[in-house]
């Protein structure tokens, strides 16, 4: 993670603690809680094997061990490890699958940089 806060450390969500609302922010992201809402960050969003997110996603990268329900705009890169469970629709630049991974959503693989909106995209499988 690169973009921190100036403690040194991510944002967390801790286990146990559960969020709803919506998060904006330059700073990365670690969920290992709930959170029913949105994250909109031009830093890195990383849910925890504990975390789950419902709601939207709008990052530069993300790394899921967890669960996430909704709709995800990744500007650069995502990682699904095997734990991670993600269903919605998904915008990115780069898909990494581990196996064991379940991956049940809608992909469009854009090779710009530039994230838009799921309606504005076309659909390739990836």
């Amino acid at each position: 993670m690169k973009s921190i806060e100036p403690n040194g450390q991510p944002n967390r969500i801790e286990k146990g603690t559960k969020i709803i609302g919506d998060i904006s922010s330059t700073a990365d992201f670690r969920i290992d809680g709930n959170l029913e809402g949105s994250i909109n960050t031009s830093g890195k969003v990383v849910i925890g094997k504990e975390g789950s997110i419902i709601g939207k996603i709008v990052c530069n990268n993300a790394d899921f061990d967890g669960k996430f329900n909704g709709t995800l705009e990744v500007k650069e890169s995502l990682s699904l490890k095997s734990s991670s469970v993600t269903e919605g629709d998904v915008i990115t630049s780069k898909l990494i699958v581990e196996s064991g991974a379940i991956f049940n959503a809608k992909c469009v693989m854009k090779t710009n940089v530039e994230v838009k909106s799921i309606s504005d995209s076309h659909e390739r499988i990836a």
